[in-house]
């Protein structure tokens, strides 16, 4: 069974927000409304959300995350379910897990469920949806926000929010060392982060920077999760 890499690859699974699929092309004509003001809107948005299913997309290596893609359902209380796909020992794995009070459970290809230990000494995941560690607050620290276009995603409209995130904002959610672009899309309507896009800074100079991807849909609708018998 894969150890911390693993545990730490999971944790950012269930700590990230918000992205891709399938879209429209851009408009960029304006008017366009005040990016902080979106942002600032959207943060308030996202207190409120409960639970959400969502998919996430590594593109590039980022170091000691072994996931290239996962997707799954989370809840507010910290709870959470779905399956990865994990780069390990030269093998593409893929795992499911679960997540309830406080005890992580991992199942590989053959077997069953299996308990890890000590997970909430690497990720605490009660800071997904924390206004004061989470999503509320990477949306509201982040700097020289612009918005840049109207853009429809999966059939809902959007505005695009470009700017940079610090890593004290980043870090409780995402394992950065230093601030990264982001691009934010923000529901027209009720506010709520659709879409996320994180570049993070390339491990070695000449290497491409990695991306992190995720999509967050089906917000508040109701989510079971169960610990594995």
């Amino acid at each position: 069974m894969p150890g911390m890499s693993l545990r730490r690859g999971l944790a950012v699974v269930l700590a990230l927000f918000a992205l891709a699929g399938c879209t429209s092309s851009p408009d960029t004509s304006g008017p366009l409304p005040d990016g902080a003001a979106l942002l600032k809107q959207s943060s308030e948005a996202s207190k409120a959300i409960t639970s959400a299913h969502f998919q996430l997309v590594i593109n590039g290596t980022i170091p000691g995350i072994p996931i290239q893609g996962a997707q799954g359902d989370l809840t507010k209380e910290g709870t959470a379910q779905g399956s990865a796909k994990l780069q390990e020992f030269g093998q593409l794995l893929e795992v499911q897990f679960v997540l309830v009070g406080g005890e992580f459970y991992v199942k590989g290809v053959t077997g069953g469920f299996q308990k890890m230990n000590g997970i909430t000494n690497i990720y605490d995941p009660s800071a997904i949806l924390d206004p004061n560690r989470g999503i509320a607050k990477v949306l509201t620290s982040i700097t020289q926000p612009k918005t840049e276009a109207r853009e429809e995603i999966n059939g809902t409209q959007t505005f695009r929010v470009a700017g940079k995130a610090p890593k004290d904002a980043v870090s409780a959610i995402v394992p950065v060392q230093q601030d990264v672009d982001v691009k934010v899309w923000v529901r027209e309507d009720n506010k709520q982060p659709v879409r996320a896009w994180i570049q993070l800074p390339a491990d070695k100079p000449g290497a491409g920077a990695p991306t992190v991807e995720i999509t967050l849909s089906d917000i508040n609708k109701p989510v079971t999760i169960t610990k594995p018998a």
